[in-house]
C-alpha cells in the first residue's frame, strides 16, 4: 500500500491513502529521514519511503506551480 506522509502529530505520522482516508502511523515504524510530502511503501510490517514516488510528486506540484505563475 502506497501512502502520502501529511502531518506529524505527537508519536504519529498522518499518511493520506490513495482513497483519501487518513491512517495513523507510529512514528517510530517510518525510516527517521522521513519528511511531510514524502510517499511510504507499506508491504505488511515494513514500511519503507519510496523515493521514486517522492521525487516524481515533487515535480508534479513544482510544474503545477510553474503553470500557475505563467
Amino acid at each position: 500500500m502506497r501512502v502520502i506522509i501529511d502531518r506529524f502529530e505527537g508519536d504519529y505520522a498522518l499518511c493520506e491513502k490513495e482513497d483519501k482516508k487518513i491512517i495513523h502511523i507510529k512514528r517510530e515504524k517510518i525510516p527517521t529521514y522521513a519528511r511531510e510530502g514524502d510517499a511510504l511503501w507499506i508491504d505488511k510490517d515494513k514500511v519503507i519511503v519510496d523515493e521514486y514516488e517522492t521525487k516524481k510528486r515533487k515535480r508534479e506540484i513544482e510544474e503545477m506551480i510553474e503553470d500557475l505563475w505563467e
